[in-house]
């Protein structure tokens, strides 16, 4: 299945870039990225970019949540989500229904792919 990711990452001045990469490959850990004192961007052209999140949110039991993140933000053939920063940062996946449910602010995730709702339903 083909699905472009994403991932985009404020990085406030009190913020280490490299601790803010560190968070993001955490939980996307074969995404491209690109990093600068402002901003992380991630991609990848491959579904299996999110093998770790996916695990994580079997484990934790939260495939409802995310779910009705995604179909909530469907817009044609993408979707987003958010996740908080500090928990990528040691290795957890926490949901944010929003940006402010993460006080450095989240990572936002979008997807996109010609068929998105099955792409949704094989994250979750």
């Amino acid at each position: 299945m083909s699905c472009e990711i994403q991932v985009f990452c404020e990085i406030n001045p009190s913020e280490d870039p490299s601790k803010i990469k560190t968070a993001v490959l955490n939980i996307f850990p074969d995404l491209d990225i690109s990093l600068n004192d402002e901003q992380l961007v991630g991609q990848s052209n491959h579904i299996d970019s999110l093998a770790n999140f996916s695990k994580s949110i079997h484990a934790k039991n939260t495939r409802a949540t995310l779910q009705r993140f995604l179909e909530k933000n469907i817009s044609g053939n993408s979707t987003w989500f958010y996740i908080n920063k500090q928990a990528a940062f040691v290795d957890k996946v926490a949901l944010c229904n929003e940006s402010d449910e993460s006080p450095l602010g989240p990572i936002k995730v979008i997807l996109e792919s010609k068929d998105i709702k099955t792409t949704i339903q094989s994250l979750s």
